[in-house]
């Protein structure tokens, strides 16, 4: 009896852990939402003008898990997203992609990473 209700114990704390810190497995949902919330306005299409983004924004990219969200980069997302306005954002938020990097079918040139 007692080992039965060490093992509900176990699984109730398990499912406390997973609620309060996310899928272990590394899953960005939340850092995605947050993007759309923060940084849309910033990173949309037209490439021109570019816009400084918001220290909001900038909290996002700090903290966001990128190369979780660049798996998730469809054709379809990157006829909302301008990748170029991504990369501009990235840059000046401080977490520049590397020269190469590959987000969706994006490849970032040398000339706008770093």
């Amino acid at each position: 009896m007692a080992r039965q209700q060490l093992l509900g114990l176990f699984l109730v704390l398990a499912i406390m852990v997973a609620v309060v810190w996310g899928d272990p497995r590394g899953g960005c949902d939340q850092d995605r939402q947050d993007m759309i919330r923060e940084c849309k306005k910033y990173e949309g299409w037209p490439a021109e003008p570019k816009i400084e983004p918001s220290e909001a924004c900038c909290a996002v990219w700090q903290r966001a898990n990128i190369p979780c969200l660049c798996a998730g980069v469809t054709k379809e997302k990157e006829k909302v997203w301008c990748m170029e306005k991504v990369v501009y954002v990235a840059k000046f938020c401080k977490k520049p992609f590397q020269p190469g990097y590959q987000c969706g079918s994006y490849t970032v040139p040398s000339s706008l990473g770093q």
